[in-house]
């Protein structure tokens, strides 16, 4: 029947919900990366119950999109401390700690074989991607008894789940910034879609037709970026007729400069040096206060107009575009549980003032965990690089220590859980996106003809573990 104004008294229709069975349901971890797995492995250390979710078809499968990229961290900062012990009960034996990896190499040494521990392989599903997370049979409004009821989480094949607590560690790959410099698509961004590529494409390897003996903008000036001139500079030396222009909306490139010689990690340091490098040689046409406004294609490529806030116009035509603008959290899963967001920053509130980019490196960052990770919605934690909303100071050190805390207060240990401890390294600039590995740790070229090298989406804390993609 009807229930007027108010609905009914009583949840309706039950059947339309997956039952809720007579045992407590688990805690269900959405995304396997490295973040996910680390909970993984925690809750399975604490001997709680636990589902992990992965949209993909792999463990890590976004590290595996950019598995060419070598990261700047080596090994020791790229392991979990409690999935490094599961591993090692089990016989596993650690890379050596000192190389830097690419993506592949983390997901075939390290998430695979954390996938298939009897600890965590009966209790991953992959190909299960998440569509929206409730209350059982409450929306957002009801209030009277939500906490005692479990979370409802729908799947897109149109499964459901149930869980205890949800742990959210889906990151934020799938979403990446727009061109437009307001935030908003800039003119005919999505009509051009087919020619605009986002972070890191392989360009001396699948991708390298695409790119070989043409012109490409590359916009951004955070470490993916960067990394990709570099690669593009190396392709311009084995193609003639590769020309790379690299648009900034900054009067000058130094936040991609960065500190050099004065990273705590010199393999990042050295990215700015040789991209600088570049510029001055002339091997890369740099364009600066660039606002990019319009894109669109045209039968000689694509032409993208910049205007700043002063109405001034740039123009650029090119074959091809690489957005390198970053990425940006997707709560719409969540659009049912009351999250508290900080207006700015796109975290809970507790969390913002401590990231805000504005005020803060990823080598600034105080500790924190799950207290400044907490919602209104009891049980319920966006943690790894979706934590920060729209900050780029994340390191993956500091997504390891969030879900170790998360996961100590969810066993009932608060003390554990507000032990949160980082040691994080100082850095002239360090952002979410990614940068060069060091050549002589990956034992390759020095100078400008260096390989693509690169790290993921988090650096790495000099102290408890760091990383590489959220």
């Amino acid at each position: 029947m009807s229930g007027g104004c108010c609905g009914p008294s009583a949840v309706e229709p039950a059947q339309a919900v997956s039952p809720v069975s007579a045992t407590e349901p688990p805690v269900v971890v959405i995304g396997a990366g490295p973040v996910g797995m680390a909970a993984a492995a925690h809750l399975a250390e604490q001997g709680l119950d636990f589902l992990l979710v992965e949209a993909g078809p792999q463990a890590g499968a976004s590290v595996a999109q950019w598995g060419h990229v070598r990261v700047f961290s080596p090994w020791r900062y790229n392991i979990d401390s409690a999935a490094r012990r599961l591993l090692e009960a089990e016989g596993w034996v650690p890379p050596d700690p000192e190389w830097l990896p690419t993506g592949a190499e983390l997901v075939d040494q390290y998430l695979a074989p954390l996938a298939n521990h009897p600890a965590i392989a009966s209790r991953l599903r992959l190909g299960a991607r998440v569509t929206g997370i409730s209350r059982l049979g409450y929306d957002r409004l009801r209030t009277a008894g939500r906490e005692n009821v479990p979370f409802l989480i729908r799947l897109a094949d149109g499964g459901e789940l149930l869980a205890k607590a949800v742990i959210d560690a889906s990151g934020t790959y799938a979403a990446p910034n727009v061109l437009g410099a307001s935030g908003l698509p800039a003119h005919g961004e999505h009509a051009a879609g087919e020619l605009i590529d986002h972070a890191l494409p392989d360009v001396l390897g699948a991708e390298r037709e695409l790119y070989a003996g043409r012109h490409t903008l590359v916009v951004g000036a955070g470490h993916s970026a960067a990394t990709t001139l570099l690669g593009l500079a190396r392709l311009a030396q084995d193609v003639p007729g590769t020309q790379i222009t690299w648009a900034v909306r900054a009067g000058n490139p130094s936040r991609t400069y960065g500190g050099g010689a004065a990273d705590a990690l010199p393999a990042r340091g050295s990215l700015g040096t040789r991209v600088r490098a570049l510029v001055e040689a002339g091997s890369v046409r740099l364009l600066t206060g660039f606002y990019t406004h319009t894109v669109k294609a045209t039968a000689g490529g694509v032409e993208v107009t910049s205007r700043d806030p002063s109405g001034a116009e740039q123009r650029v035509v090119a074959d091809r575009i690489i957005a390198a603008t970053g990425y940006r959290p997707d709560h719409s899963i969540a659009a049912e549980l009351r999250l508290d967001l900080d207006p700015i920053v796109g975290s809970t509130r507790r969390l913002a003032p401590l990231i805000d980019p504005n005020h803060h490196s990823c080598g600034t960052v105080p500790p924190h965990g799950v207290d400044e990770l907490s919602h209104p919605e009891t049980g319920y934690y966006a943690v790894g690089v979706k934590s920060y909303g729209r900050a780029p100071t994340f390191l993956m050190a500091t997504g390891y220590e969030q879900v170790r805390s998360v996961v100590a207060a969810l066993a009932g240990d608060w003390d554990a859980a507000r032990d949160v401890q980082l040691d994080l390294p100082e850095t002239g600039v360090c952002s979410s996106d990614l940068a060069e590995a060091q050549d002589a740790k990956a034992g390759l070229d020095t100078g400008i003809r260096g390989g693509l090298l690169a790290t993921s989406l988090p650096l790495v804390s000099t102290g408890t573990g760091g990383g590489c993609c959220g």
